[in-house]
């Protein structure tokens, strides 16, 4: 058992090829919601489908595109206003990868705008 790269589990067991290992990706029973974390530009999180939506988003995308809103939505990943999904991780396509601008109101998705300076 492992930490992937994406924050998921991976599970490492021998397989049937010369003993090498095989790398199974995590699929948990419901859809699971990283914490968030940021840098200086954009806050980030990450959100890992079970197997059966990831089916219904491979369906979708053919794990070759962004999912827009409508349809990360559909697939019952809910979160706040103002999250895009930003990157495919080719190794887990099943973790979905998001970020929005830091100070994003999370009830209308819009960035606030920076207070004008204040005249001495």
């Amino acid at each position: 058992l492992g930490q992937g790269t994406g924050g998921g589990l991976l599970l490492v067991g021998r397989g049937s090829f010369k003993g090498q290992e095989v790398i199974m990706p995590h699929y948990p029973e419901e859809i699971e919601y990283s914490e968030k974390y940021s840098d200086d530009t954009y806050e980030y999180r990450h959100v890992i489908l079970p197997k059966a939506i990831a089916k219904e988003m491979y369906k979708i995308s053919q794990g070759k595109r962004l999912l827009e809103e409508d349809e990360w939505r559909g697939l019952g990943v809910t979160q706040s206003r103002g999250w895009a999904h930003y990157e495919i991780h080719r190794p887990e396509p099943h973790i979905l990868l998001f970020r929005r601008p830091l100070g994003t109101d999370p009830l209308t998705g819009k960035v606030a705008a920076a207070a004008p300076p204040v005249a001495a």
